[in-house]
């Protein structure tokens, strides 16, 4: 158990940094900002990786497979495990079996970082297909895991750090000096909330309501970026609009400028990241019309 994603990930940059030497780590571009704060803080050093292609508003596979297999053997890879933030862009279930045959050719380290399991398609157990499929290739992976946003406990910082071994023993030697990092860090991590996350994923009955309700939040997000497009596109908008319903999870990537943004924020009073990152979750049927109508406004 470690401080939701955001601990889950400094464990592990930290583990990295004591037992991985001359171990890069290489981050997506773009990325969620606080990646790159939390493994320079540990003093790992860094480089970056092609991820998103701005002229498809889509996955750029090809960059990304030629900078793996341009990466020096052993590297470590910062991956998210589904709805990628901030692009909400993933690979489909063939490209991660690509993804994961060149990075097993490079001996790579994948770390997985989940911040939003359930919140991509839905599906909790879908939405773990490219860790499943890393393992199945026979990689040992890390995990960075959140239960902020999927089980509402943000303020209850609950998550957990996983990390693959070969041996029991390995396990427990591993196990230790996660413990030791955490120890001089912050000590002990939150009681309540792991509760909460314990009694809900050790109850049959539970964990099948837990994965409904949580259907019914990503159902919900799915269905605004539809609006969001329909509206768009009844504006008379000449630009295309269709990554709005092809990406995917709470992020909108949606090519707007970081001038078109600030438009949006003196002329319409909306407010957004300046990367043009829209929270689909705080869209709402009531403001998703007047939402189209300013986009079309400063992007026109």
């Amino acid at each position: 158990q470690s401080l939701s994603g955001t601990g889950s990930c400094r464990l592990m940059a930290e583990f990295q940094q004591r037992f991985m030497p001359g171990c890069k780590v290489y981050i997506t571009v773009p990325t969620w900002s606080n990646h790159h704060n939390i493994w320079r803080d540990a003093g790992c050093e860094q480089d970056t990786f092609r991820y998103y292609k701005e002229s498809t508003r889509g996955l750029d596979l090809e960059g990304m497979l030629e900078d793996m297999q341009n990466a020096p053997d052993g590297s470590m890879f910062l991956l998210h495990a589904c709805a990628h933030n901030p692009t909400g862009v993933d690979p489909t279930a063939d490209e991660w079996r690509q993804i994961s045959k060149v990075m097993k050719a490079k001996s790579h380290f994948a770390m997985f970082d989940m911040a939003y399991q359930g919140f991509a398609s839905g599906d909790c157990e879908r939405d773990a297909q490219a860790i499943r499929i890393f393992v199945e290739d026979g990689h040992k992976v890390g995990c960075a895991q959140s239960f902020a946003k999927n089980m509402g406990l943000y303020g209850q910082r609950i998550g957990a750090v996983s990390i693959m071994c070969d041996s029991k023993e390995e396990a427990t030697n591993v196990e230790s000096q996660l413990k030791v990092i955490a120890r001089a860090m912050y000590s002990n991590p939150p009681l309540h909330g792991a509760a909460l996350v314990a009694t809900i994923l050790g109850d049959d009955k539970l964990k099948a309501q837990w994965y409904v309700e949580v259907k019914e939040m990503a159902d919900r997000i799915i269905n605004m970026r539809t609006l969001l497009r329909d509206n768009l596109e009844k504006t008379g908008s000449t630009l295309p609009w269709k990554h709005v319903t092809e990406q995917i999870g709470m992020f909108c990537y949606s090519g707007m400028t970081g001038e078109q943004v600030d438009k949006l924020r003196t002329d319409h009073h909306i407010y957004m990241t300046r990367n043009g990152r829209i929270s689909m979750a705080g869209v709402t049927s009531s403001t998703v019309e007047r939402l189209a109508k300013a986009i079309h406004e400063v992007t026109k």
